[in-house]
């Protein structure tokens, strides 16, 4: 497919520049002065409906960074969840002042992590359920221990198509404003303007699409365009949606694309992983 062709193609440009940015991954330094240990993620009130899955569901990399209060990366470990030693990190650090920031995603790449203030996802990596942890150390002579807890600071559209596809369609783009595809450390607030596109094939069926961002307010708002394409190309069906979301909180947006104008918790290798989102907004079109 042309478009997707070109968005992989550019996407893998972007990644390029990126890669000359960010320090090569290192391994955990194991006799370090900072010990981060991650023992929770994003915790809710409403343990009671909750459900087990494992953590590869819902975080399947973590990122841990180290900063100087003037925003200069000191040091980064990067892990899967197939990892031995997957949510525990050590840094050898000289005594002062730090910034240390933990991210949760499940991202194809690990984010830009350059500057604190500007932790970036990109449309070839995707986005996904995306937690946090960020705050500020001292480090002196004795050995600095921190269990941390990971907060989740995206919002979801999740995008559900109710009809059926017509038989010519065999791929569907998400292309959507207004949120941004970076974010904060400090505040876990959008930091840049993006534009955020994402192609699906459809040929397995698929009717359910999950359209993740970083607002850059608690409440806002996504300009969605939604686009049908055949397999040459061509525009099937083209519809434009004006989605208001909040941080933290899943909308629905459920209706007749073509024909029409949870909780969990779970303990693996010593991380509690409640999944519950704090709310939902179901609409229609």
């Amino acid at each position: 497919m042309k478009k997707m062709i070109f968005a992989l193609l550019a996407g893998l440009v972007l990644c390029a520049c990126e890669k000359a940015l960010v320090s090569e991954e290192k391994t955990s330094e194991d006799n370090g002065n900072l010990r981060v240990s991650v023992f929770e993620i994003e915790k809710t009130p409403f343990t009671s409906l909750t459900r087990g899955e494992a953590v590869a569901d819902i975080c399947t990399h973590l990122n841990f960074a180290v900063y100087t209060p003037d925003g200069t990366r000191v040091k980064q470990v990067n892990q899967t969840s197939d990892a031995a030693n997957f949510g525990t990190a050590s840094f050898q650090l000289e005594e002062g002042d730090y910034l240390l920031v933990v991210v949760g995603h499940s991202s194809l790449k690990n984010p830009t992590m350059t500057n604190p203030a500007k932790i970036q996802f990109t449309n070839a990596s995707g986005y996904t359920d995306t937690f946090l942890y960020c705050e500020d150390i001292s480090i002196g002579e004795k050995p600095e221990n921190r269990q941390v807890s990971l907060d989740r600071i995206v919002s979801l559209c999740r995008f559900v198509v109710t009809d059926d596809y017509p038989a010519e369609v065999s791929q569907m783009r998400f292309y959507y404003t207004g949120g941004s595809g970076a974010f904060d450390a400090r505040t876990g607030l959008g930091s840049v303007n993006s534009k955020q596109d994402l192609f699906f094939d459809v040929t397995s069926g698929q009717k359910q699409f999950d359209l993740y961002t970083f607002l850059h307010d608690t409440n806002g708002a996504i300009h969605l365009t939604v686009t049908a394409y055949d397999e040459d190309d061509n525009i099937v069906n083209e519809r434009v949606f004006e989605v208001p979301m909040e941080r933290n909180h899943i909308t629905w947006l459920s209706g007749d694309y073509f024909s029409g104008s949870g909780s969990s918790a779970t303990t693996i290798s010593g991380i509690t992983v409640n999944t519950d989102w704090a709310g939902e907004t179901h609409l229609n079109f």
